[in-house]
């Protein structure tokens, strides 16, 4: 079917024109509605395809647990059968709720590295996101704890905060990886991530402060911002070339929605470009075997699917209290409420992950200059995420490769927009990232070697002791290996000149009028760390541009063929 026609079999209705339309409620789409809509003269229309952040288990921090896998609050994906992770299929969350991601995730503040957007700006050709520039749209969302300085800002939106909890299992992991080499920091938001602390997180007062309450709530009472839950995109609609709309579904009624200026695809690294492909921009191939009239032949659209792979290894431990064993009887439970319930503390106020670690890989390969693997440590384990803690006293440290070169794809496999697109990550297929993972289980191991642990006696339950060898560690990469919920770049910014780039480097759709992508998956390369604050911060800095392009009041086709052109003649 044409993306500019709507099916004549439906009753549809239309809900007006905006100047603006913003398509998901995420992370991204809630900085964007919010700021478009400060400007009192547009009109802004947020379209969600989830429900109202109002579930309790959202805003207690423990309450991950009760969101993800949960249809009320995500979209509930699954990857394909993966040959890297021999054989399994992972679950692939995602957030359909107001705060989309922001609402289930574990709520780390992290920025990356400052060569992570260094890249940016080289294979972009545009300076203006290097780390230099884009530190300014972090400091301006952000409320940092310490207060304002050369690093962090003060009095924005987004809120950071210290964790409020301590374990004794997690000092001393912290101490062991001091001794291997590690130094401890305070910060890993300066731009150089290395060492061994504890993480910040999104959070005020040990409540989740996700990006509905720190952008949208603020927002909600003005009259030129219209929020629309429970309302699915079907598609984009096209008129000569421009995106003039969307139609989208609510319960059994089909709307069409109007945008004088633009629409803005927020939808995310798995949505987006499943809707980009329904709506006729894609590989002109894949759509027309799909039945699928094509708009705009944009092979990049779906492929450099990234994410981070966490390889979960467990030790058993004596002499020390966790999370296994203190959770496990009645009266642990009620200790756990009663110091949430009075202090906002404790386990219940616990971020998935508490204590962070960034090092490299192989501490002796000198061509290594920044660290290449994250750890998430945690006073707990278990055998899978969704399974019983272990019965027994242990401790979790899960390390990710964060730049690794294999990539993935997310493809719709239906011209139907209710039939979830194939998400492919094609995780360890590379032999980079299985000598990286191979060599980050050794260094896992180096560090519960030293002796701040060793009178705990750490013994390995995951991935196991038996796995020795080069090709044993890489088989129990792919054993232990699970997403981390980091999946980014699949409409991805580049040049002009770039057939695989999907946006410019102003997040327009190459070939399109009136259409960005502003959200993780516009990212050329994956960010060395959590991406949920990086994908804030496109956000900002995407509605600056948007605002500065309408208070130039030219948007016509010509004008931008001539800023693309002259992005390109600048590098």
């Amino acid at each position: 079917m044409s993306a500019e026609k709507i099916d004549g079999t439906r009753s549809k209705q239309s809900s007006g024109e905006f100047d603006y339309i913003v398509i998901g409620a995420g992370t991204a789409g809630c900085v964007v509605a919010s700021r478009l809509s400060e400007d009192n003269d547009v009109s802004v229309l947020l379209v969600e395809a989830g429900g109202k952040d109002n579930y309790h288990w959202i805003h207690i921090p423990v309450g991950y647990l009760y969101c993800i896998g949960n249809p009320r609050t995500d979209w509930r994906y699954k990857t394909s059968e993966e040959p890297g992770l021999n054989g399994r299929a992972l679950a692939y969350p995602r957030g359909r709720v107001l705060g989309g991601c922001s609402s289930i995730n574990g709520m780390i503040y992290m920025r990356g590295q400052r060569e992570d957007y260094d890249d940016w700006a080289r294979i972009t050709g545009d300076h203006s996101w290097g780390w230099d520039s884009v530190l300014d749209a972090f400091k301006k969302s952000e409320d940092y704890h310490g207060g304002a300085s050369d690093a962090h800002g003060a009095g924005g939106p987004w809120r950071v905060e210290k964790q409020r909890l301590k374990w004794d299992i997690l000092e001393s992991f912290a101490q062991a990886a001091q001794q291997t080499g590690i130094p401890a920091t305070d910060d890993f938001n300066c731009g150089d991530n290395t060492g061994v602390g504890y993480f910040d997180v999104n959070q005020r007062h040990g409540i989740r402060w996700n990006a509905s309450k720190a952008y949208l709530r603020p927002a909600a009472n003005r009259k030129n911002l219209t929020i629309l839950t429970n309302a699915q995109t079907q598609r984009l609609v096209f008129k000569n070339q421009r995106c003039s709309g969307i139609e989208f579904r609510v319960g059994d009624e089909y709307r069409v929605a109007r945008a004088r200026h633009e629409v803005i695809l927020c939808a995310g690294a798995v949505n987006s470009p499943q809707l980009l492909e329904l709506s006729g921009i894609g590989d002109i191939n894949r759509l027309a075997k799909l039945g699928i009239e094509v708009i705009k032949d944009l092979r990049g659209v779906g492929e450099n699917l990234q994410d981070h792979l966490q390889l979960r290894t467990a030790f058993r431990v004596d002499g020390v209290r966790t999370l296994n064993t203190l959770s496990a009887h009645w009266w642990g439970k009620l200790m756990i409420g009663f110091e949430y319930g009075l202090f906002r503390s404790g386990p219940m106020a616990m971020a998935p992950s508490q204590l962070g670690v960034f090092a490299k890989s192989d501490p002796d390969d000198k061509t290594l200059r920044r660290p290449d693997v994250q750890y998430h440590v945690q006073p707990l384990s278990l055998e899978r995420f969704g399974e019983p803690l272990h019965s027994f006293d242990a401790f979790t440290a899960s390390v990710c490769h964060l730049r690794p070169s294999s990539r993935g794809s997310v493809h719709i496999t239906s011209s139907d927009p209710e039939t979830a697109p194939r998400i492919a990550p094609n995780y360890l297929s590379t032999e980079h990232d299985l000598h990286v993972a191979a060599n980050a289980l050794r260094l896992t191991r180096r560090i519960v070697a030293a002796s701040a642990l060793e009178r705990f006696r750490p013994r390995e339950v995951l991935p196991g002791i038996q796995f020795q060898t080069e090709e044993e560690l890489r088989h129990a990469a792919g054993n232990v290996g699970t997403t981390i919920f980091h999946p980014v770049g699949t409409c991805r910014m580049g040049r002009g000149d770039d057939p695989d780039s999907v946006v410019d480097s102003r997040l327009r759709v190459h070939g399109v009028c009136g259409l960005r992508v502003v959200d993780a998956s516009i990212m050329p390369v994956i960010t060395s760390g959590n991406t949920n604050s990086p994908t804030l911060m496109i956000a900002e800095r995407a509605s600056e541009m948007i605002r500065a392009d309408r208070m130039r009041k030219d948007t016509s086709a010509e004008a931008y063929s001539r800023e693309v052109l002259d992005v390109k003649n600048a590098y």
